[in-house]
Formats: structure tokens, C-alpha cells, sequence
């Protein structure tokens, strides 16, 4: 028998066992509507293609705010502990989220730096500090030999304490499939290498780490930069010290994936963690299971894209929906002791 209260469940052995979940957003496209000098982000202004205003952005702060108090609320009444995000313009935007309606009684925290993208937009973490407790971060900056113009996101890792326990958290948005996916894949390889020096460093210091690499991977699981450069397995038994496993890999097996394209599915929002959160023992955090949150208030209910996400924008027509990307979850067990 399961019962949620206070993120605690009772299993059917009767032993109390704290839930917490980590989870990962493309937040599509959430940027203010101030133009900021050396960034090209003049169509999120009034005065751009999009006609963005002060009410098309807080009706995707709103949005955006209202999905994530969703995410996770079956086992966790306070939803994520964690939650990875891309496509944000600045800390700004986060602050606004975080203030919100919605979440405001949770209280995330934000861990945030500016990145050299040419669109200006980056990656974050928001996390409930009742939850979770930042110990250290830093941005990786990503780089690509011989082109020293190249700009990207950085790669964010940050290192803290879930349930009692050291983990660590990267959180990506590798380059995207602009121009075609084998045209790209240069750039994407080279994103899967910077992933994977992070997580050997951390490696280096604990074989037993317990590392999360969350993003939007523009990548399925697939496909080589995941499969074979990270190595992040299909199948729990697969794993092996230092090795990754990929909790999404098993949702597109069944065709269920995070965003929709051309009447197919991709799952390129993924989370990929280490050997040392599978298992059975409770008595530290383990992996319990993962899901696409493709809830139905996120979806488009009729035409062409019906059971695609809702997306915030249909070209440069804002349609008042949420994102082009569904929400993933993982969710990890530990026994409580009273």
C-alpha cells in the first residue's frame, strides 16, 4: 500500500521510506522582454517579430509556473526537489517563476550563470532548500577546437545534499539538430565529451558517486553521442561501477517520447544516472523509476498536433500554451528512520 504525506510512502513491508524526485524542463523559449545589449533577443520584445509583451510573458510565467507545481505532486506534495531547466533568458525569469502564485510556497532556490550563447539563453537548477543543499556549482564552458567563435550553453554542475547524501547534478542543452541531425552531430559529440569529462572528474574523486545528468540532449537514447560516447545503458544490469544508466531509454521503446516532430516521437529530454543509485537497498537513495509527465493539460486536444505538447509558441504566433517539451521525472527511494 502506497500513501503520500509529507513525501513518505509505506511499502507493503510496512517500512517508511522518504520519496524525492529530480526532474528536467525545457522551459521553450522563457525570456523578458527588455532587450539586452550583445544578445540577439530583439524578437522577445515588443518591438520584435513575436510582439512580446508584459502580457504574453506573464502568461508564460503563469504557465510555466502552474506545470511545474504539477510535476511529481503524486508521491512528493511538494513536488521536485530538483528540477534541471533550459531555454531561460537570465536569473531574472527564474526569480518571476519562482515568485509565483504557484510556487511560491515551495520556495525554490536558483543556481544560475550567464552563458556566451548568441540567443542569450541558458541552463539552471531550481531546488527546494528543505530538500536539497548546495555545497558547490560551477559552468563548463563548451568549446569547440579551432573555432574559437563558437558559442553554446554551458554545462552547469552542482554538487549538494539530497536526503542527508552527497549527489551531483549536471544540467545540459546540448547543441540542436539545426541543419539536419548528421550535420549537427559534430556538435553534439563534442557537447556528449564535455558531459562525460565532467562526470569522470567526479568519478576520479568517488568511483561511487552518485551523479544526475539531466538536459535536453537533442538526442535520442539511441543515438551515438548518448549511447556510445556518454555509454548510458539500456538495462540496470548492464551498468557496472563508473558506468551510466538512462532511466528515459525504456519510455521511447514504447513510443512514448518528449516532444513530437514531422508525426514522430523524440525523447531528447533525458536523465542518465550513475551505478550507485540502482539497487535495492534503501537505507541510502536508490532509483525507483522514471516517466515522461505528459499530463493532458500539456498537451494539444485537437487538430493536427492533437497529443503533442502545447506548446507557448506556433512560429512567431504566441498560442498561450506551456512548452514544445514535456517534463521528465525520476523519483528515488530512502528509508526513514523515526
Amino acid at each position: 500500500m502506497l500513501f503520500c504525506t509529507a513525501c513518505l510512502i509505506i511499502s507493503a513491508q510496512e517500512k517508511q521510506v522518504g520519496v524525492y524526485s529530480i526532474g528536467f524542463y525545457n522551459l521553450e523559449n522563457l525570456f523578458d522582454t527588455i532587450p539586452s545589449p550583445g544578445v540577439e533577443d530583439t524578437e522577445f520584445t515588443p518591438d520584435g517579430v513575436k510582439k512580446w509583451d508584459g502580457k504574453k510573458y506573464w502568461k508564460k510565467i503563469d504557465n510555466m509556473a502552474f506545470a511545474i507545481s504539477k510535476m511529481a505532486r503524486e508521491y512528493c506534495p511538494e513536488g521536485p526537489a530538483i528540477l534541471g531547466v533550459c531555454e531561460i533568458e537570465n536569473r531574472s525569469v527564474l526569480e518571476d517563476l519562482t515568485k509565483s502564485k504557484h510556487l511560491r510556497s515551495v520556495g525554490y532556490q536558483i543556481v544560475h550563470y550567464d552563458s556566451p550563447e548568441l540567443r542569450g539563453v541558458d541552463v539552471a537548477l531550481l531546488y527546494n532548500p528543505r530538500l536539497f543543499t548546495v555545497t558547490s556549482s560551477k559552468p563548463y564552458r563548451f568549446l569547440l577546437p579551432g573555432q574559437p567563435d563558437w558559442k553554446s550553453r554551458d554545462q552547469l554542475l552542482v554538487s549538494g545534499l539530497l536526503a542527508g547524501e552527497p549527489v551531483h547534478i549536471i544540467v545540459c542543452h546540448w547543441p540542436s539538430r539545426r541543419n539536419g541531425e548528421k550535420a549537427s552531430r559534430y556538435l553534439r559529440l563534442a557537447a556528449a565529451k564535455l558531459s562525460k569529462t565532467i562526470i569522470d572528474s567526479l568519478f576520479n574523486v568517488d568511483p561511487k558517486a552518485k551523479i544526475v545528468l539531466m538536459g535536453d540532449l537533442n538526442d535520442d537514447p539511441f543515438n551515438v553521442p548518448v549511447k556510445e560516447i556518454l555509454n548510458a545503458r539500456k538495462r540496470q544490469e548492464e551498468v557496472t561501477e563508473k558506468g551510466l544508466f538512462n532511466t528515459m531509454w525504456r519510455h521511447i521503446d514504447k513510443g512514448i517520447g518528449s516532444l513530437g516532430y514531422r508525426g514522430e516521437w523524440n525523447l531528447f529530454d533525458q536523465i542518465i544516472i550513475s551505478h550507485a543509485w540502482l539497487g535495492t537497498d534503501r537505507g541510502t537513495l536508490k532509483f525507483w523509476k522514471s516517466e515522461v509527465f505528459n499530463r493532458d493539460f500539456l498537451m494539444q486536444q485537437e487538430g493536427t498536433y492533437k497529443g503533442y505538447p502545447w506548446r507557448s509558441f506556433s512560429g512567431d504566433l504566441f498560442i498561450e500554451g506551456f512548452s514544445d517539451h514535456f517534463p521528465t521525472l525520476i523519483y528515488l527511494l530512502k528509508e526513514v528512520t523515526l
